[in-house]
């Protein structure tokens, strides 16, 4: 899938902006995002150097996942182009929780190593994220529900994109209403 930005995001407007192409794969052990990303250098921006940080102000791409043993709660897991991951679940945008470093490190990272060709910066990821994160023994049969995210908040272009349309006055991924099904 490819993800879209919302051009109505004042952010969005007059920039270039990145090609990010997602595929989803779920397994009974894991469910899996590989995210490959094209953007042009004003866009990419690397700085933060470990997990829990910042994430979103790095060029990052993120998985929010509704919790399937609680449909109340959601999990979003940033993850940035240098592969640290900032992980965390609760019921809205300001009841945060995150994940310990025991569970961070269950969620395995795959990176692409970025490459310049011209001015695009090319990088991929993938991200592997255990049933057991949720306290479940397999995804097998369990439908999921969430959200794929590219964005990074203090590049020289700001920019966000998602995989399912976000419908608000401004950029804002912490919006459940907006989760569809992933098949």
């Amino acid at each position: 899938m490819l993800l879209q930005p919302n051009m109505k995001w004042a952010a969005n407007q007059g920039i270039v902006l990145p090609a990010v192409l997602a595929d989803v794969e779920k397994s009974a052990e894991y469910f899996t995002v590989h995210f490959t990303v094209e953007e042009p250098s004003d866009c990419f921006r690397a700085e933060v150097m470990e997990d829990n940080g910042h994430s979103w102000e790095d060029s990052c791409v993120e998985v929010f996942l509704e919790n399937p043993s609680n449909p109340q709660e959601y999990f979003n897991f940033e993850t940035t182009s240098r592969g640290y991951l900032l992980a965390a679940h609760g019921y809205s945008r300001n009841d945060r929780e995150l994940l310990s470093p025991t569970d961070i490190a269950k969620v395995i990272r795959m990176k692409q190593l970025a490459s310049v060709a011209g001015n695009l910066v090319c990088w991929g990821m993938t991200v592997k994220i255990p049933a057991s994160v949720f306290g479940l023994k397999s995804f097998e049969g369990v439908p999921l529900r969430g959200n794929l995210y590219k964005c990074a908040d203090k590049a020289k272009a700001p920019h966000y994109l998602s995989a399912f349309e976000v419908v608000t006055e401004k950029p804002d991924f912490h919006r459940p209403e907006f989760f569809r099904e992933f098949i």
